[in-house]
């Protein structure tokens, strides 16, 4: 059962981290068609938005921690460890980002997002340390 879950929670991270990656990256698009004035790009990209974040990247958050939970259960003795407790703030903070993606998402829809491609480009990247800070702690387990 341990190692059923355990696929489960790894392809609900990988589906996570996509959107994460992706969704930030449509913003970076979409900001410049705004700055650009090319409406349909602009109704283009949040449409595309608002479907991913709501098919996609939402779903797979809950479905990590589902299964991270569930693992959790099956191995309670992680809580006691100093990685568990670094990923588990890692993965708060992650959800944290998902939510201000959706404040993003929001601002997009009614025309008021005043952030730069540049911006975008750069809040793109947050994923990215995170996520090579998760495998590091969950393969390495340093402490």
């Amino acid at each position: 059962m341990y190692l059923w879950i355990k696929a489960l929670h790894i392809v609900a991270v990988v589906t996570w981290f996509a959107a994460l990656f992706y969704l930030p990256r449509l913003y970076v698009y979409h900001a410049m068609a705004r700055d650009k004035g090319e409406q349909q790009a602009i109704d283009y990209f949040s449409v595309m938005e608002r479907k991913l974040y709501r098919g996609i990247m939402t779903p797979s958050m809950i479905a990590v921690i589902v299964f991270g939970l569930w693992l959790l259960y099956l191995m309670p003795h992680w809580l006691g460890m100093g990685w568990m407790h670094v990923k588990l703030l890692l993965v708060v903070l992650l959800v944290a980002y998902h939510h201000v993606c959706l404040i993003y998402l929001k601002q997009f829809a009614a025309g008021r997002c005043q952030r730069s491609h540049v911006f975008f480009r750069w809040f793109n990247e947050l994923p990215v340390v995170v996520l090579l800070a998760i495998v590091i702690l969950a393969v390495l387990k340093p402490f």
